[in-house]
């Protein structure tokens, strides 16, 4: 049955000598696996629409097995990320996180929802680090992962400072603290942050301007929880690291 709908491409693979097979994620149908027949010649009119992060609306055959795309119209072609390579790495961490996190066929309107929402926002001008350190936090409970950062995890308490303990899922208070002697030691700020970013929509949350550190040491606890609780490493992630690496001082 042929179907259309709106949706962003969050993979796509060589197939034969001239086939694509890409992963499309939607609000109505989740994510759902499309042969791209002859996309990998440059004269097919699949070529320029099946890739990973094509935005557009969508033409495709879904049966139970893998579907058929037909043909695409792009909505927004994402320039400003594809043309600044920070961008486009924290983009393919927010897409490779979608497509890690969700289960085939299995829609959600909130997700894709937060998915096209960050992309946006992304190519508008909103910090994409902040971005993907958003989307990474109210992906969490996808992975099975919901800490507690509100309050101390033993106790209740609500009084600064904290700590993090990625094992006992949450904030630790100064009392509690030793109870997990590889708790990571986080600012109140930071702390206040995490809440923030789980709880206030997308939307609501606007731009927010942080400091490099502020962003880095958010990425630090939210790393840890996918790698430590759900054993998930993203390559994105590396491949930032990498070119944070080797950025000269005066542009970190």
């Amino acid at each position: 049955m042929m179907r259309k709908a709106e949706g962003i491409i969050l993979r796509a693979t060589d197939y034969g000598e001239s086939n694509k097979i890409i992963t499309l994620y939607t609000a109505e149908y989740g994510k759902i696996g499309l042969m791209a027949r002859g996309a990998k010649k440059p004269r097919n009119p699949l070529a320029s629409v099946s890739h990973v992060l094509f935005y557009g609306l969508c033409l495709f055959n879904k049966g139970r097995g893998l579907g058929t795309f037909y043909q695409a119209e792009s909505l927004n072609a994402f320039t400003s990320i594809r043309t600044d390579i920070d961008k486009m790495g924290y983009a393919a961490l927010i897409v490779e996180l979608t497509e890690r996190l969700c289960a085939d066929g299995q829609p959600s309107s909130q997700i894709y929802q937060l998915l096209r929402g960050c992309l946006l926002d992304m190519e508008r001008g909103i910090d994409p680090a902040f971005l993907a350190a958003l989307f990474s936090v109210k992906m969490l409970p996808m992975a099975g992962i919901d800490p507690r950062l509100d309050r101390c995890i033993h106790c209740g308490g609500r009084s600064a400072p904290f700590s993090f303990s990625v094992s006992g899922g949450g904030l630790l208070c100064a009392s509690c603290a030793a109870k997990d002697p590889h708790a990571l030691p986080i600012s109140q700020t930071i702390a206040r942050l995490l809440l923030l970013f789980k709880q206030i929509p997308l939307d609501r949350i606007g731009n927010v301007d942080l400091k490099k550190e502020t962003i880095h040491a958010i990425e630090q606890i939210i790393n840890a929880c996918y790698e430590q609780n759900a054993g998930i490493k993203l390559r994105a992630r590396r491949f930032i690291e990498q070119m944070d690496h080797f950025r000269t001082p005066d542009k970190k």
